[in-house]
């Protein structure tokens, strides 16, 4: 079974995108800012990691560093998720291997899910 991190500091979303990934048959954990996220990869091992890009404490850029630039994180699978257009997030932000604009709808979450962990981008 894949395990998927959800990083989201809006318990609403945490929680659909839990359900949904679930419902497909993945593990998920769960963390509500960037310094846990961090804390939860010494617990769990993801395969991927959904990870919003405005949280407080620490936001999806300084957390999306931090992943890479540790060497056994450093090749997981990253989405970033916000309700900004891309080319906003992309201005502080090109590290991450998918992007999802919230609101999204399930099926594009799976997909995009299935897409990164079928065909990983860094081998």
């Amino acid at each position: 079974m894949q395990t998927v991190l959800v990083v989201d500091d809006e318990f609403g979303v945490a929680e659909v995108l839990q359900s949904i990934l679930e419902d497909e048959g993945y593990r998920v954990a769960t963390a509500i800012n960037g310094k846990q996220a961090l804390a939860r990869l010494n617990e769990v091992t993801p395969d991927l990691i959904m990870l919003d890009y405005m949280m407080p404490i620490m936001d999806g850029t300084q957390t999306l560093s931090a992943i890479r630039s540790n060497a056994t994180f450093a090749r997981l699978p990253i989405i970033m998720m916000s309700s900004l257009e891309e080319v906003s997030v992309r201005e502080t932000c090109t590290d991450y291997d998918f992007f999802l604009r919230k609101p999204f709808r399930a099926m594009a979450v799976l997909k995009a899910v299935q897409q990164l962990l079928e065909h990983p981008p860094r081998k």
